[in-house]
């Protein structure tokens, strides 16, 4: 079972994210499962959610203490709460920045985790550009998408068009593809 731990901020999209990561494990055949966890319910707090995807039937439901990978929506929340907790040496993390994980002060984490699992995209900026407002979930699912090879762009491409249409459909599809191009040449600049 590969579980995905999403950080963000009310309002940036983080359930809706998860969701979305479920639905294109889901049409690649696979068992998925997405679910929030909220505190205060408002925009700017912290809001995390999760992700399973399995093989096989999922039977757990509580929160992934352990993650398999980290989407990080907002990059103010890196010194107010331990986002990498229970992240293991093998984990995969995807950021939302126009950073180094250096510049952030990340220096250790990126010492720790493999180079080419570790991707700072500003999905930020790629959501203005191509749906005119700040919802970094589809872009850094597109990102996820190349560095973990756990589902594919095709797929995201699908669960956005499950989950919304037209225009919007389109931008999210434009900002997904973009980040998912950043994202591999990421990970080829790193194995070079």
């Amino acid at each position: 079972m590969f579980q995905v731990r999403i950080h963000g901020r009310g309002g940036q999209g983080v359930v809706t994210g998860a969701e979305m990561l479920s639905i294109a494990a889901f049409l690649e055949g696979r068992h998925a499962q997405a679910f929030p966890s909220f505190g205060s319910e408002r925009t700017g707090a912290p809001v995390v959610a999760f992700c399973r995807i399995a093989d096989k039937e999922i039977r757990l439901r509580e929160p992934v203490m352990e993650p398999d990978a980290l989407i990080i929506q907002d990059a103010t929340l890196l010194h107010q709460i331990d986002v990498f907790a229970g992240l293991s040496a093998d984990g995969y993390v995807v950021l939302n920045t126009n950073h180094s994980f250096e510049d952030l002060g990340l220096g250790d984490l990126a010492k720790r985790i493999r180079p080419e699992r570790l991707v700072a995209v500003s999905a930020t900026d790629l959501s203005l550009k191509h749906v005119g407002r700040n919802a970094p979930n589809v872009p850094l699912l597109g990102a996820f998408a190349a560095v973990s090879g756990l589902i594919s762009l095709d797929s995201v491409v699908a669960a956005i068009r499950d989950k919304f249409s037209g225009k919007v459909a389109d931008g999210n599809i434009a900002a997904a593809t973009e980040a998912y191009n950043i994202a591999k040449a990421a990970m080829e600049a790193a194995h070079a």
